[in-house]
């Protein structure tokens, strides 16, 4: 995999953030549908601007806060579209690439944060144990 540029994340975040707008329109106007929209909507759109927060971070600790919440919308919205797709409210070969992005967004995230964790851990005058 490729180093992730930091404007490549931004663009994707938000590029992401747009699909998920964009499938909440085209679901049914059901109760049930709508219901789960709105959350999958609510967590899809949060990814991007936590991770701009976690981008302009003073701190490492700062960084990994943002960005393990960005992990927790990433996990949400994966949760939602394939309840969608359970459900069968919506077919899952049209939520297949949004649900692929939502893992592939989880994968670049986790390996971000376990870099950063490693590196602060690698600090000298870092002790064994230590937080």
């Amino acid at each position: 995999m490729e180093k992730q540029e930091p404007q490549d994340l931004k663009d994707r975040t938000s590029d992401f953030a747009l699909r998920i707008i964009r499938m909440y329109t085209r679901l049914p106007k059901t109760t049930e549908a709508q219901v789960i929209g709105k959350q999958v909507l609510r967590s899809g759109t949060s990814v991007g601007a936590q991770y701009r927060e976690g981008h302009r971070a003073k701190s490492d600790a700062d960084v990994i806060s943002k960005f393990e919440g960005v992990l927790q919308e990433l996990d949400e919205t994966d949760y939602w579209l394939n309840l969608l797709v359970r459900a069968e409210i919506a077919p899952a070969d049209k939520m297949a690439p949004l649900i692929q992005e939502t893992n592939e967004l989880i994968a670049i995230f986790v390996s971000i944060v376990t870099k950063i964790k490693a590196r602060m851990n690698n600090k000298p005058g870092k002790k064994k144990g230590d937080a």
